[in-house]
């Protein structure tokens, strides 16, 4: 990788791209430190103190710490992540766009486009509960009138477009793809921060040098195999071995080729862990805004939705979240991958264009042939996010590790890392590609 960046800033064109993508990374840095006008950030932070490692915990991770510092930027990119999902759903339901998917260039513009319009409207939706919700807590200074409300409101909403922009800019002007990449160093840079509260709780406040190194072992090699466990997600592939009949074209014999379809280990990415993570803490956000804690059985199924409640010794009875939550993330995983790929259409495909699977009769069989396969490699896609996504409940539990990323986190900055590397590897290619005429 390292190699691959050396190289790229010898190419002019490259390193322009690189050097358009960090100055957009900086003004994002840059934006997260500015605060909304009439705020009470002291209250805000304070506030956050006590629900650390729960539903806010998770939205401050995607967020950059700018959420805690209630800065202009505080949305983030989550309204655009959230009405991508919606609409890649309604593709699938809505038959005009579906249509519109199919027209090309300017039905992906057009479906862009409305993309674009519904995360205004989302932002403004989220701007206006944060605002109205913590507003007579103590968020707004002063006197509070009318108009702090729709202050806060249009800077947190004007914030959110404003870092969609820029993800287009960098997909268009920069490397890789610009919501990903805004995504990512968001929470990059919240992991020193962590890391020094693991430092300072399990190394320097051991009790003996000895405990500390362990805890400093224990600590990198769980970070380390989670890394490695999704790498291993991230490049795993089970390719399916498609034939090609050959044909008789006037003169010419066309066809008798080999191909292959890609089925990637972990098909729905980190979707089922947001939709999960989401449906999760959504009761428990809404309450928490409305300042209502529940009483009787609502109180303790809320403590059980929180993931700050997960795997204490002291309270074993709320890890039944945990469960309902791997539950949900298996669910997510078949029903995203049910939705996006279609092995129906996939085997009309291949019998059309005159291919069949070696072994396999093409039409009916073929379908079932994949929807097995599916079946195999979604279940083993699926263990592997559980993973991923549960070893940090584990150690927040039991050892008290108050961390802001998770299993989350890792994947969408591995995943996005090895994608622009790609890209990168992609560019230099093209220019440094030598044909025939020069061998």
């Amino acid at each position: 990788m390292l190699e691959t960046l050396k190289n790229a800033f010898k190419v002019k064109e490259v390193r322009n791209k690189l050097l358009f993508t960090l100055v957009m990374l900086v003004v994002i840095r840059f934006g997260c430190q500015l605060p909304v006008p009439g705020v009470n950030r002291e209250f805000f932070a304070q506030w956050f103190e006590q629900q650390t490692g729960g539903a806010f915990g998770f939205v401050d991770a995607f967020t950059g710490g700018s959420f805690i510092r209630m800065s202009v930027l505080a949305l983030n990119i989550t309204p655009y992540i959230t009405s991508s999902i919606i609409m890649q759903l309604l593709t699938i339901a809505i038959p005009k766009l579906e249509e519109m998917q199919r027209d090309g260039e300017d039905g992906r513009k057009k479906i862009a486009a409305i993309t674009r319009y519904v995360t205004v409207g989302l932002a403004l939706i989220e701007s206006s509960a944060v605002a109205i919700g913590f507003g007579n807590q103590g968020l707004l200074e002063g006197d509070i009138v009318a108009l702090d409300y729709v202050v806060v409101i249009v800077a947190l909403t004007a914030g959110s477009a404003f870092l969609m922009w820029i993800g287009e800019r960098i997909t268009e002007n920069g490397v890789g793809n610009g919501i990903s990449i805004v995504l990512v160093i968001n929470i990059i840079s919240r992991i020193p921060e962590d890391f020094k509260g693991l430092y300072d709780q399990f190394v320097k406040g051991a009790e003996t040098i000895a405990l500390g190194v362990v805890a400093a072992v224990v600590i990198m090699a769980v970070v380390i195999g989670m890394i490695v466990i999704v790498v291993i997600l991230n490049d795993g592939v089970r390719t399916i071995p498609v034939q090609y009949a050959k044909k008789i074209q006037g003169r010419r014999t066309v066809g008798g080729q080999n191909s292959t379809i890609p089925l990637k280990i972990n098909t729905a990415g980190v979707i089922p862990i947001i939709f999960a993570s989401s449906l999760m803490e959504f009761p428990v956000i809404i309450c928490q805004l409305l300042g209502y804690n529940g009483t009787g059985v609502w109180a303790e199924i809320l403590k059980g939705l929180s993931s700050n409640n997960w795997c204490k010794p002291s309270t074993p009875q709320y890890s039944i979240g945990l469960l309902v939550y791997v539950i949900l993330v298996v669910f997510f995983a078949y029903f995203y991958t049910s939705i996006t790929f279609n092995p129906l259409e996939v085997s009309n495909n291949i019998k059309k264009q005159g291919g069949f699977i070696p072994g396999i009769r093409p039409g009916k069989p073929t379908t079932e042939y994949l929807n097995k396969i599916l079946t195999y490699i979604i279940f083993i896609g699926a263990c592997g996010l559980i993973i991923v996504a549960v070893i940090p409940y584990i150690f927040n539990g039991i050892f008290g590790a108050n961390v802001s990323f998770g299993g989350t986190s890792l994947i969408i900055i591995v995943s996005v890392v090895l994608e622009t590397v790609k890209q990168i590897e992609s560019l230099l290619l093209v220019r440094n590609y030598k044909g025939f005429l020069n061998d």
